[in-house]
């Protein structure tokens, strides 16, 4: 046999035994690499790096970073131990990236030169940047739309999981909606967010396929007293009175699932709900600042509530002005979405705003890419989006085209433990 037929077949053998048969070949030169034969263990962390071992998930409550990149995945593969296994193998890398490391043992330039690299390289050089990666279940994987229970997994699913109603003016497209997986990269650079989904898409290759993703930039929600608000593609702060991570009571309250809310694999998790609500700039771009100010309730400038001074004074839905009328319309989103016109309802919102490009006819392809956390959907998004998708007036400016519902589990607790293991095991 000619060398060059060897050494290609010899690619050919390495490339097939995968990342764990190269690992196993150079289980020392993985040990150099990461200082240590647990690959995923970290001595400690870097500057700039979120721990992502713990009791919840990092990227619900953590300062929301200014970067995102959002996936959803549909299962390909039948069999259940593949699909745990690469839910293993995710946590691994994950736990990796999150520390600033390659993907995988070897890395991107680690391995041996005839078998690609178990990293893709394009955040070689780059700080971990924040990044945290939360992982959430959607119910078509419990039962998939033609009612089969494909992982035998059916009655773990939590009620809290049924899927959402249909809300007035949805326009929603099947195929940016909906689920098995979710992923959910957030970081101060994109290209590290980028780089930890591409990589886990392709350790999935063979059990998921991509169904949608999403970019998104400028964060429009702050999830602790830390940060400033920021602003929205319509010019108006976000997320002012969202929960905050200092909020203990009511977080606990709120946002995390609690013992005898349903299956226990889910305590201490959370539910996610997303929403790609297209935003009509230039239709609201030519509305009147006194009539953005009424449609939102706020001051443009300050944020402040209608009628005060500071951003985070509490509207006053009493108070009228001298023409009789409330200087907060009931028609006013701030109205409408607050918990006191919602049974007390809470959400820990982390949206961030996207730019697709345009639509062909000269308009932008903007808008807010809405995520939400909370302890039950049934009792917080959905009564509230019911309230702001009959009542408000906002609707005139807005599109919803993609949802998605998903359940988070609690947080993964070592290195011995793994994504969706309370769920498989």
């Amino acid at each position: 046999m000619s060398g060059s037929r060897l050494t290609r077949r010899r690619a050919i053998t390495l490339a097939g035994a995968g990342v764990a048969g190269v690992a196993g070949v150079a289980a020392g030169a993985g040990a150099l690499i990461n200082g240590s034969r647990d690959p995923a263990a970290a001595s400690d962390h870097p500057a700039g790096a979120v721990p992502f071992h713990g009791e919840h998930q990092a990227g619900i409550v953590t300062p929301a970073q200014d970067r995102l990149h959002f996936v959803a995945f549909d299962v390909i593969t039948k069999d259940r131990a593949r699909l745990v296994e690469m839910l293993q193998e995710w946590t691994a890398a994950a736990a990796r990236m999150t520390a600033g490391r390659d993907a995988g043992v070897l890395g991107a330039v680690g391995g041996v030169p005839e078998a690609p690299p178990d990293d893709t390289g394009e955040a070689l050089g780059l700080p971990p940047s924040q990044l945290t990666l939360t992982i959430g279940f959607g119910s078509t994987l419990f039962r998939d739309a033609d009612g089969r229970d494909r992982f035998g997994i059916a009655d773990r699913r939590p009620a809290a999981l049924a899927e959402l109603p249909k809300f007035p003016g949805d326009a929603l497209q099947a195929q940016l909606s909906g689920g098995d997986l979710c992923v959910q990269a957030c970081a101060n650079d994109p290209q590290v967010a980028v780089h930890a989904i591409r990589n886990l898409a392709r350790l999935g290759m063979g059990v998921v396929s991509v169904r949608w993703s999403q970019l998104g930039f400028g964060r429009t929600s702050s999830t602790s007293r830390d940060q400033a608000t920021a602003r929205n593609l319509f010019g108006f702060k976000d997320g002012t009175a969202n929960l905050k991570a200092e909020e203990t009571d009511l977080l606990r309250d709120q946002l995390w699932v609690q013992p005898g809310d349903g299956p226990d694999w889910m305590t201490g998790g959370s539910y996610l709900v997303t929403r790609k609500i297209r935003m009509l700039v230039e239709t609201w771009d030519r509305t009147s600042l006194a009539e953005q100010e009424e449609i939102v309730g706020r001051t443009k400038g300050s944020g402040a509530p209608l009628g005060r001074t500071d951003e985070f004074d509490e509207p006053d839905f009493v108070a009228r002005g001298d023409d009789g009328q409330p200087l907060i319309a009931e028609h006013a989103h701030v109205t409408l979405a607050h918990p006191s016109r919602n049974n007390g309802a809470h959400l820990l919102r982390r949206g961030y705003n996207f730019v697709d490009g345009s639509d062909g006819l000269g308009r932008l392809d903007a808008g807010l890419f809405f995520i939400a956390y909370q302890r039950d959907p049934r009792r917080q998004f959905v009564p509230i989006q019911t309230q702001l998708a009959r009542h408000d007036v906002m609707n005139e400016y807005l599109r919803h085209v993609s949802s998605g519902l998903f359940a988070c589990p609690p947080g993964v607790r070592d290195g011995g433990d793994h994504w969706g293991r309370t769920l498989f095991g």
